[in-house]
């Protein structure tokens, strides 16, 4: 291609741009037939060209590692969950990520039992604060591609309960950073509950920043800093969503002089999938976990079709670990970190969700601060108005799942199948705060079908 061909063309404006395709519209007004907003308030245009970029300095993931497929187990059993991690890595996932309920009849010996740490990463999430577990958890593996997650910030806005008390917990989780050199910030939750995608990066600032404002700065040197992800449908958002989020971590993390960069582990949303017609999901999730490849997600754990109601299985698993097998050797999205760059439409989401965001976390800092909003029940509120703006959406017709509220099959029948309960549970108990509930759109629907019967 000759070096001075765009040479040829004259450049076009926004203006000119706009003339043209409102001279198209035969009168029709631009703004109403081709702008529409979404429910994080940003308007999206019909096009986007260089102007756009005009001021904005341009983000980039060129930094980010390259992405690793990622396998969650569920630790009920050690033996089994050992011989899923032995059958996973097998398949080609390249990082473990075992859930411990417990620490009670947990053999770290036995549950890592012939898998090769040196050649693929192992995440620990703990569902309990435990400063013995973690420090004879670090000196039976050591520290080579090992991290431990406790989030005991995420375990309050889930549970509505510190694992004991505040002062208990924090002073607890500084003690257990001196070993595990992690800190992980759950913002999964939010996704899965309703927040729109401001809110979502909004509390992932203020959560962070509670961590960091509690910590002695000399604890977090040569510590590692996780974002739990959850990714939703709507493409190019979800893209400039982790992008907007790198972008905030170290806006965050330079107030506090710390220069360490965010890993993030990205996990389909819960929220959009369905009981009926469940193979639909693989659709879902294989766009989400595109939208987390090219986002620059670190790790992606995607979740199994029919995972809301089905137990574990090694054929779901399996599909769900091809799909990132695919899109890592066929689709070759491992191959570029930087595909997403410069996108005149990425690049403009990016920067108007990372400010909007901005703008929601100075909010909330001015009010108290996450905790404190947390307390008050404000995060609660704001995240059910939006989930009840998005059900509302969906009841209506207005946002669509294949399957359940358009193109849907009445002779699907799901009674007989259900082999885990898939709506939200309901435990009456005293809480100290309103715990964020997460709630899939498709519930009402799905349970007055299942009450017929089918």
């Amino acid at each position: 291609m000759s070096s001075g061909l765009f040479e040829t063309f004259n450049a076009v404006s926004t203006k000119q741009w706009k003339q043209k395709i409102q001279f198209d519209l035969n009168g029709a007004d631009f703004n109403d037939t081709l702008i529409w907003n979404s429910n994080d308030d940003i308007a999206v245009k019909p096009f986007y060209n260089a102007d756009d970029l005009e001021n904005l300095a341009l983000t980039s993931t060129a930094s980010t590692s390259p992405w690793h497929i990622g396998q969650s187990i569920f630790v009920a059993h050690v033996e089994k969950s050992n011989v899923n991690a032995l059958n996973a890595i097998k398949g080609g996932a390249e990082s473990i990520h075992f859930i411990i309920p417990s620490e009670d009849a947990i053999s770290i010996e036995d549950l890592l039992k012939n898998i090769n740490t040196e050649t693929v990463s192992i995440h620990f999430e703990l569902q309990f604060l435990s400063v013995n577990f973690i420090k004879k958890l670090i000196t039976l593996t050591g520290k080579n591609n090992i991290t431990v997650a406790v989030d005991i910030i995420g375990n309050l806005a889930k549970s509505g309960n510190w694992f004991q008390s505040l002062n208990h917990d924090f002073s607890t989780f500084e003690t257990s950073l001196q070993t595990s050199k992690s800190v992980t910030i759950n913002t999964a939750v939010y996704q899965n509950a309703g927040a729109n995608m401001v809110q979502q990066l909004a509390y992932a600032l203020a959560h962070a920043n509670e961590y960091l404002h509690a910590l002695k700065p000399e604890s977090l040197v040569g510590s590692q800093i996780s974002f739990n992800v959850a990714i939703g449908s709507n493409y190019f958002f979800e893209i400039a969503k982790l992008r907007a989020l790198r972008l905030l971590w170290e806006t965050l993390a330079e107030e506090y002089n710390i220069h360490i960069d965010c890993h993030i582990n990205a996990t389909p949303t819960k929220r959009n999938k369905t009981l009926y017609d469940y193979n639909t999901n693989m659709l879902r999730t294989t766009t989400e976990c595109m939208s987390a490849i090219l986002g620059g997600a670190n790790t992606v754990y995607n979740l199994p079709h029919d995972a809301i109601h089905r137990k574990t299985n090694e054929f779901s698993e399996r599909i769900a670990r091809n799909q990132l097998l695919i899109l890592k050797h066929e689709s070759h999205f491992n191959k570029v970190n930087t595909i997403a760059d410069g996108s005149y439409y990425i690049e403009s989401l990016t920067h108007q969700l990372a400010e909007k965001a901005l703008d929601v976390f100075k909010d909330i800092e001015r009010n108290g601060g996450f905790l404190n909003q947390l307390k008050s029940g404000t995060i609660q509120r704001k995240i059910k108005e939006s989930a009840d703006k998005e059900q509302l959406q969906f009841n209506n017709g207005e946002a669509i799942l294949v399957g359940i509220n358009k193109f849907c099959n009445p002779n699907d029948t799901m009674a007989q199948d259900l082999q885990l309960y898939p709506f939200v549970k309901t435990n009456r108990r005293k809480t100290l705060i309103a715990p964020i509930i997460e709630k899939r759109l498709a519930e009402q629907v799905e349970q007055v079908r299942l009450k017929k019967g089918r």
